[in-house]
């Protein structure tokens, strides 16, 4: 069959399985750059060069009010000001609907794109069944980053707290300050600042607000203030052992993390090799997609792999686990 210009194509003229592929990975490969931030990165940087010129525009004018200058221009309130404004709402709604998508949208989409090239239902299926999976683990690495960050805040709130009794503070000004400057005690903040400035019983103040996920360590402060205050003993000095305590505490949890990240790319690694298989085969020429999907030992030898990655992925999550709660 040939061209309009000559040249010969092959067969009718339809892209194959393979090219598809490759295609759909290619469209993939560039919606995650874009989401990324990559093209609204540019679109900022040039709009804080249009904003520049346009403000040397307004200074060269001499103040006249918007008024088009000698070279044409328009002000702030002319054609090119209302030009750029559709384009704003469209890179405003594009922000918007970015942050609103989630990592784990990405299943029921890959579903999909795979689902159309292997002509079958299941990839979409998968992929749905999934996003429940993906979301859990999102929500999980939020709660992990948000309990870290709560006990950064807690270590330095007992370090600020020690350095204003040693400054001459009284322990409720000393807290009042140090609590503003650390923001260890979290949600209920309120409370131990209510207790602290009208005198009421800030260790039970403290220990209910160490039932944060990271707080712990504001029971250990509770603790020094109940002695300091019944038994008359330094809480400066108390403050500066939990404070170290905690840090080295600290520390070890980032040792470990530093020696399990091996075990954890491995496994990352580990399951991502299917999808690599995947590939090397289009690559071959072969179609592995229509002999998963739309044969007999092809959809045993997808459901044992998809039942053995699952299997393989948790134990290696409770291993990594385990060694996180024995620490």
């Amino acid at each position: 069959m040939l061209s309009a210009t000559g040249t010969a194509l092959p067969g009718n003229g339809v892209p194959g399985a393979g090219e598809l592929l490759w295609g759909a990975a290619l469209v993939c490969l560039g919606a995650a750059a874009w989401l990324a931030g990559g093209w609204h990165s540019g679109v900022r940087r040039a709009r804080m060069v249009l904003a520049q010129g346009r403000t040397g525009g307004a200074g060269g004018t001499g103040g006249t009010g918007g008024t088009s200058g000698t070279d044409g221009t328009a002000g702030s309130g002319g054609v090119g000001g209302t030009g750029r404004a559709p384009a704003r709402l469209m890179t405003d709604g594009l922000r918007r609907v970015r942050g609103r998508l989630k990592p784990e949208w990405w299943a029921p989409a890959a579903g999909l794109v795979l689902a159309v090239l292997g002509d079958s239902v299941l990839p979409v299926v998968a992929g749905a069944a999934g996003l429940p999976v993906l979301r859990r683990v999102r929500l999980a690495a939020r709660e992990r980053r948000t309990r870290e960050h709560r006990q950064d805040a807690v270590i330095a709130l007992c370090g600020t707290l020690a350095g204003e009794l040693r400054a001459g503070r009284q322990p409720g000004e000393a807290l009042l300050c140090a609590a503003h400057d650390s923001g260890g005690l979290g949600d209920a903040q309120a409370a131990v600042l209510a207790a602290a400035r009208f005198g009421g019983d800030v260790p039970g103040a403290l220990s209910a607000a160490a039932g944060q996920p990271g707080a712990e360590g504001l029971r250990g402060l509770a603790a020094c203030w109940r002695v300091a205050v019944d038994q008359g003993a330094g809480l400066a000095a108390g403050l500066d052992r939990l404070e170290g305590a905690l840090r080295a505490e600290r520390d070890q949890r980032s040792d470990l993390r530093a020696q399990l990240a091996g075990a954890r790319a491995t496994a990352v690694m580990l399951a991502g090799l299917p999808a690599l298989g995947l590939l090397l085969g289009v690559a071959l020429g072969s179609d592995p997609l229509h002999v998963l999907l739309h044969t007999a030992a092809g959809m045993g030898c997808l459901v044992a792999g998809v039942v053995l990655e699952g299997l393989g992925v948790w134990w290696v999550a409770r291993i990594v686990r385990g060694a996180e709660a024995a620490s």
